[in-house]
């Protein structure tokens, strides 16, 4: 099958999601390289998400495929960052509990926001574009995660470091983003759900 640029951006970024998960979770070049790493592969890995939608845009390169994979490849994106991110988090159980009720607002919003899409798109016309919040949000997720990967490598015996302060930061930020999109999402489109249906 014959595909164009922004559809094989879609697919690298899908494929580099594994690698960055694996270096986080077996950090096979020692914990400092392995961060850097993998802080460089998920930044590659975000720009792809930039790109592959402004080329899509800017060259009328928009197809059915491009529409089905790209919220997929997304969604895989941050939600692998977390889970591999929690991996790390076992020796401080306070971090790692903050932290995994925050990656389940995440995917409790994304799976609502996916639903909704699924719902609407079968019962109307309508074709739920990603709002300004859903890219901020998308953003802040980005953020956190980068942030949590580099804070140990930068900050390393320091109180930021120590009480992880720039990842609780990026983080409340984050979940605060990732509630705020849900809902304006939601209150934009409830109207469109028929309950009888």
């Amino acid at each position: 099958m014959k595909m164009n640029l922004p559809n094989k951006l879609t697919i690298m970024r899908m494929i580099m999601i594994p690698f960055f998960m694996f270096i986080i979770m077996f950090p096979i070049f020692g914990d400092v390289w392995s961060r850097l790493v993998a802080a460089a592969l998920f930044g590659i890995t975000a720009l792809t998400d930039m790109l592959d939608g402004k080329i899509a845009r800017k060259y009328n390169l928009i197809t059915d495929f491009g529409k089905f994979l790209d919220p997929v490849a997304d969604k895989l994106m941050t939600i692998g960052g977390y889970i591999a991110i929690l991996t790390t988090l076992a020796g401080d159980r306070t971090y790692f509990v903050i932290f995994a009720w925050a990656t389940f607002v995440v995917i409790l919003r994304e799976l609502a926001v996916t639903s909704l899409r699924m719902i609407v798109a079968k019962g109307a016309s309508v074709v739920i574009a990603a709002a300004y919040l859903g890219k901020v949000k998308t953003v802040s997720q980005i953020i956190c995660i980068l942030i949590m990967i580099l804070e140990p490598v930068f900050f390393c015996g320091t109180f930021i470091a120590t009480y992880h302060v720039l990842s609780y930061v990026s983080m409340a930020f984050m979940v605060f983003m990732t509630i705020w999109s849900g809902i304006d999402y939601l209150r934009a489109y409830w109207p469109l759900i028929n309950p009888e249906k």
